[in-house]
Protein backbone atom coordinates (compact mmCIF):
# COMPACT_ATOMS: atom_id res chain seq x y z
CA UNK A 1 0.00 0.00 0.00
CA UNK A 2 2.86 2.63 1.25
CA UNK A 3 4.60 1.48 -2.28
CA UNK A 4 1.31 2.56 -4.70
CA UNK A 5 1.14 5.45 -2.59
CA UNK A 6 4.66 6.71 -2.98
CA UNK A 7 4.24 6.19 -6.95
CA UNK A 8 1.04 7.54 -6.88
CA UNK A 9 2.02 10.91 -8.41
CA UNK A 10 4.29 9.26 -10.64
CA UNK A 11 1.98 6.95 -12.22
CA UNK A 12 -0.96 10.02 -12.72
CA UNK A 13 1.52 12.56 -13.97
CA UNK A 14 2.36 9.56 -16.88
CA UNK A 15 -1.22 8.80 -17.53
CA UNK A 16 -2.76 12.89 -17.97
CA UNK A 17 0.09 14.00 -20.06
CA UNK A 18 -0.38 10.72 -22.21
CA UNK A 19 -3.94 10.86 -22.55
CA UNK A 20 -3.53 14.52 -23.60
CA UNK A 21 -0.84 14.11 -25.34
CA UNK A 22 -3.40 11.73 -27.66
CA UNK A 23 -5.56 14.71 -28.29
CA UNK A 24 -3.73 17.86 -27.57
CA UNK A 25 -7.10 19.74 -28.92
CA UNK A 26 -9.68 18.49 -26.39
CA UNK A 27 -6.42 18.31 -23.58
CA UNK A 28 -6.01 22.68 -24.57
CA UNK A 29 -9.60 23.33 -24.74
CA UNK A 30 -10.53 21.66 -21.39
CA UNK A 31 -7.19 23.15 -19.28
CA UNK A 32 -8.48 26.47 -21.17
CA UNK A 33 -12.04 25.78 -19.19
CA UNK A 34 -11.38 24.24 -15.82
CA UNK A 35 -7.72 25.78 -15.16
CA UNK A 36 -7.42 28.85 -17.25
CA UNK A 37 -7.84 31.33 -14.05
CA UNK A 38 -4.37 29.53 -12.98
CA UNK A 39 -2.84 30.52 -16.51
CA UNK A 40 -0.91 33.71 -17.39
CA UNK A 41 -3.26 35.26 -20.02
CA UNK A 42 -5.98 32.71 -19.03
CA UNK A 43 -5.69 30.55 -22.35
CA UNK A 44 -3.66 27.07 -22.88
CA UNK A 45 -2.66 26.66 -25.91
CA UNK A 46 -2.51 22.38 -27.27
CA UNK A 47 0.66 22.31 -27.40
CA UNK A 48 1.74 23.04 -23.51
CA UNK A 49 -1.72 21.51 -22.51
CA UNK A 50 -0.46 17.71 -22.07
CA UNK A 51 2.31 19.06 -19.37
CA UNK A 52 0.01 21.61 -17.82
CA UNK A 53 -2.71 19.35 -17.42
CA UNK A 54 -0.12 16.68 -15.96
CA UNK A 55 1.66 19.19 -13.48
CA UNK A 56 -1.60 19.92 -12.28
CA UNK A 57 -2.66 16.19 -11.60
CA UNK A 58 1.01 15.80 -10.16
CA UNK A 59 0.13 18.38 -7.43
CA UNK A 60 -3.40 17.71 -6.29
CA UNK A 61 -1.87 13.83 -6.45
CA UNK A 62 1.12 14.97 -4.37
CA UNK A 63 -1.02 17.37 -1.41
CA UNK A 64 -3.70 13.96 -1.57
CA UNK A 65 -0.65 11.70 -0.80
CA UNK A 66 0.56 13.64 2.07
CA UNK A 67 -3.22 14.26 3.04
CA UNK A 68 -3.76 10.27 3.56
CA UNK A 69 -0.77 10.05 6.03
CA UNK A 70 -1.56 12.55 8.08
CA UNK A 71 -5.32 11.19 8.23
CA UNK A 72 -4.06 8.01 8.67
CA UNK A 73 -1.66 9.19 11.29
CA UNK A 74 1.45 8.49 9.98
CA UNK A 75 4.47 10.31 10.15
CA UNK A 76 5.19 12.46 6.82
CA UNK A 77 9.31 12.10 5.83
CA UNK A 78 11.48 14.78 5.32
CA UNK A 79 11.32 13.83 1.35
CA UNK A 80 7.69 13.90 0.85
CA UNK A 81 7.58 17.50 2.56
CA UNK A 82 10.52 18.51 -0.24
CA UNK A 83 8.49 16.81 -3.15
CA UNK A 84 5.16 18.96 -1.94
CA UNK A 85 7.35 21.96 -1.59
CA UNK A 86 9.00 21.46 -5.08
CA UNK A 87 5.85 20.54 -6.53
CA UNK A 88 3.56 23.22 -5.23
CA UNK A 89 6.07 25.99 -6.33
CA UNK A 90 7.71 24.53 -9.50
CA UNK A 91 4.10 23.00 -10.48
CA UNK A 92 2.83 26.44 -10.06
CA UNK A 93 5.35 28.54 -11.84
CA UNK A 94 4.85 25.91 -15.04
CA UNK A 95 1.02 26.45 -14.93
CA UNK A 96 1.76 30.02 -14.74
CA UNK A 97 4.39 30.94 -17.07
CA UNK A 98 3.22 28.44 -19.56
CA UNK A 99 6.60 27.08 -19.27
CA UNK A 100 7.47 23.18 -18.75
CA UNK A 101 10.90 23.85 -17.75
CA UNK A 102 9.71 24.49 -13.68
CA UNK A 103 8.01 21.15 -13.37
CA UNK A 104 11.11 19.50 -15.84
CA UNK A 105 13.46 20.96 -12.32
CA UNK A 106 11.42 19.20 -9.67
CA UNK A 107 12.86 15.65 -9.97
CA UNK A 108 16.53 17.43 -9.77
CA UNK A 109 15.63 19.34 -7.14
CA UNK A 110 14.34 15.96 -5.34
CA UNK A 111 17.46 13.99 -6.20
CA UNK A 112 19.95 17.00 -4.94
CA UNK A 113 17.75 17.43 -1.91
CA UNK A 114 18.33 13.57 -1.01
CA UNK A 115 21.89 13.94 -1.75
CA UNK A 116 22.37 16.75 0.05
CA UNK A 117 20.72 15.49 3.37
CA UNK A 118 22.14 12.13 3.77
CA UNK A 119 26.19 13.94 3.11
CA UNK A 120 25.08 16.41 5.27
CA UNK A 121 23.32 13.79 8.26
CA UNK A 122 27.02 11.95 7.97
CA UNK A 123 29.50 15.20 7.82
CA UNK A 124 27.88 17.53 9.91
CA UNK A 125 25.71 15.11 12.54
CA UNK A 126 27.50 12.08 12.58
CA UNK A 127 24.21 10.13 11.14
CA UNK A 128 24.64 7.79 8.63
CA UNK A 129 20.58 7.51 7.47
CA UNK A 130 21.27 4.36 5.00
CA UNK A 131 22.52 3.01 8.08
CA UNK A 132 19.75 3.83 10.29
CA UNK A 133 17.30 2.32 7.49
CA UNK A 134 19.17 -0.76 6.98
CA UNK A 135 21.03 -1.78 10.20
CA UNK A 136 18.61 -3.77 12.03
CA UNK A 137 18.99 -5.88 8.87
CA UNK A 138 22.02 -6.50 8.15
CA UNK A 139 25.23 -5.72 10.47
CA UNK A 140 28.32 -4.47 8.53
CA UNK A 141 31.57 -2.43 9.42
CA UNK A 142 30.87 1.05 9.68
CA UNK A 143 33.40 1.55 6.86
CA UNK A 144 31.07 -0.59 4.32
CA UNK A 145 27.90 2.03 5.86
CA UNK A 146 30.04 4.95 4.67
CA UNK A 147 30.91 3.72 1.18
CA UNK A 148 26.91 2.94 1.13
CA UNK A 149 26.01 6.21 2.29
CA UNK A 150 28.65 7.81 -0.62
CA UNK A 151 27.29 5.71 -3.36
CA UNK A 152 24.05 6.99 -2.92
CA UNK A 153 25.02 10.68 -2.52
CA UNK A 154 27.06 10.05 -5.72
CA UNK A 155 24.07 8.13 -7.40
CA UNK A 156 21.47 11.40 -6.40
CA UNK A 157 23.52 13.89 -7.88
CA UNK A 158 24.59 12.15 -10.75
CA UNK A 159 20.73 11.17 -11.47
CA UNK A 160 20.08 14.91 -10.97
CA UNK A 161 22.04 15.66 -13.87
CA UNK A 162 20.92 12.85 -16.01
CA UNK A 163 17.23 14.46 -15.61
CA UNK A 164 18.60 17.81 -17.09
CA UNK A 165 20.63 16.38 -19.54
CA UNK A 166 17.17 14.75 -20.43
CA UNK A 167 15.07 18.13 -19.99
CA UNK A 168 17.34 20.11 -21.92
CA UNK A 169 18.20 17.78 -24.83
CA UNK A 170 14.44 15.95 -25.72
CA UNK A 171 10.95 16.10 -26.11
CA UNK A 172 8.48 16.46 -23.15
CA UNK A 173 6.98 13.39 -24.30
CA UNK A 174 10.49 11.40 -24.40
CA UNK A 175 11.04 13.18 -20.77
CA UNK A 176 7.94 11.67 -19.61
CA UNK A 177 8.63 8.44 -20.62
CA UNK A 178 12.42 8.70 -19.10
CA UNK A 179 11.16 9.99 -15.96
CA UNK A 180 9.09 6.71 -15.55
CA UNK A 181 10.53 4.06 -17.07
CA UNK A 182 14.07 5.16 -17.39
CA UNK A 183 14.80 6.55 -13.92
CA UNK A 184 12.97 3.29 -12.53
CA UNK A 185 14.96 1.12 -14.50
CA UNK A 186 18.62 2.98 -13.50
CA UNK A 187 17.33 2.55 -10.06
CA UNK A 188 17.00 -0.69 -9.94
CA UNK A 189 20.40 -1.57 -11.83
CA UNK A 190 22.01 0.74 -8.88
CA UNK A 191 20.00 -1.21 -6.08
CA UNK A 192 20.68 -4.80 -7.85
CA UNK A 193 24.67 -3.27 -7.85
CA UNK A 194 24.11 -2.67 -4.42
CA UNK A 195 23.43 -5.57 -3.16
CA UNK A 196 25.83 -7.74 -4.99
CA UNK A 197 28.48 -5.64 -3.38
CA UNK A 198 26.72 -6.04 0.14
CA UNK A 199 26.80 -9.60 -0.22
CA UNK A 200 30.35 -9.58 -0.47
CA UNK A 201 30.87 -8.07 2.99
CA UNK A 202 27.23 -10.19 5.07
CA UNK A 203 28.84 -11.98 7.81
CA UNK A 204 29.02 -15.40 7.11
CA UNK A 205 26.34 -16.58 9.50
CA UNK A 206 24.64 -14.05 7.01
CA UNK A 207 25.70 -15.75 3.56
CA UNK A 208 23.97 -18.91 4.39
CA UNK A 209 20.40 -19.87 3.35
Amino acid sequence: MKLLLDFLPLILFFIAFKGAEGNPEAAAAFATQHFGFLVQGGVVGPKEAPVLLATVVVMLATLAQAAILKVRGQKIDLMLWISLALVVVLGGATIWFHNETFIKWKPTGLYWAMALTLWLSLAVFGKNLIQAMLGAQLKLPDAIWATLNRAWVLFFAAMGVVNLYVAYNFSTSAWANFKVFGVTGLILVFTVAQSVYLGKHLPPEEDKP
